[in-house]
């Protein structure tokens, strides 16, 4: 009888403890609203800088030597051009897709659960929104949907139409897993995936 009831009272309070982490971890994992507003801008800005950037060049590309000149650009330049405005920003910054041309933009786990979500609400006609999820208790993850637009489809369109088959042929020669074709005006491309540090008033905003 002793040993049944102090098997017992050892079950209760392990699962007193175990309700009580998780209900700290629930704690922790919650970002307050007006720090959530804060990264959300954080992010927008760190996302518009370099979206900037690399269409600039992007189209200062195209237009110097057409597509085959910008997918040089894109294989040579872009990456480096991504990793230098990270370490301006202090952050991590990636563009990735269900749809990867370049391996190196494969998303993760955490990054294609988000991915999926954004293909189902556009699917289903829904906005697509940023939004911020805490990574641990030290950093931020800021998404935010690319869309295709009528530049993008002279590299990413449908191949005989909006991609021309040449240009198709010269993609595949730096890509040769390339998937990211066949889209149209106005389509989910890909996002935005940007890491940084909690803090609105970090290195970033006091340098």
């Amino acid at each position: 009888m002793e040993i049944k009831l102090a098997f017992l009272l050892f079950t209760t309070l392990l699962i007193s403890m175990v309700a009580c982490e998780n209900k700290s971890q629930q704690k922790a994992t919650t970002i307050p609203q007006a720090d959530n507003a804060a990264y959300l801008e954080k992010g927008k800005k760190i996302a518009g800088a370099t979206f900037t950037a690399l269409s600039g060049k992007l189209q200062a590309a195209m237009k110097e030597g057409g597509v085959a000149n910008a997918i040089q650009y894109c294989n040579l330049a872009a990456f480096p051009l991504v990793d230098s405005l990270s370490k301006v920003h202090h952050a991590d910054i990636r563009r990735t897709s269900l749809k990867v041309r370049n391996l190196k933009d494969a998303p993760n786990a955490d990054e294609k659960t988000i991915l999926e979500a954004y293909e189902k609400s556009a699917q289903a006609g829904k906005a697509l929104k940023p939004l911020v999820r805490e990574i641990d208790e030290q950093s931020v993850a800021f998404y935010a949907p690319i869309k295709v637009n009528n530049l993008c489809l002279q590299c990413h369109g449908k191949v005989g139409e909006t991609l021309a088959e040449k240009n198709h042929a010269f993609i595949q020669q730096f890509y040769p897993e390339d998937k990211a074709i066949g889209y149209a005006d106005g389509d989910l491309r890909g996002m935005w995936s940007i890491r940084f540090s909690k803090g609105v008033g970090n290195k970033e905003n006091n340098e």
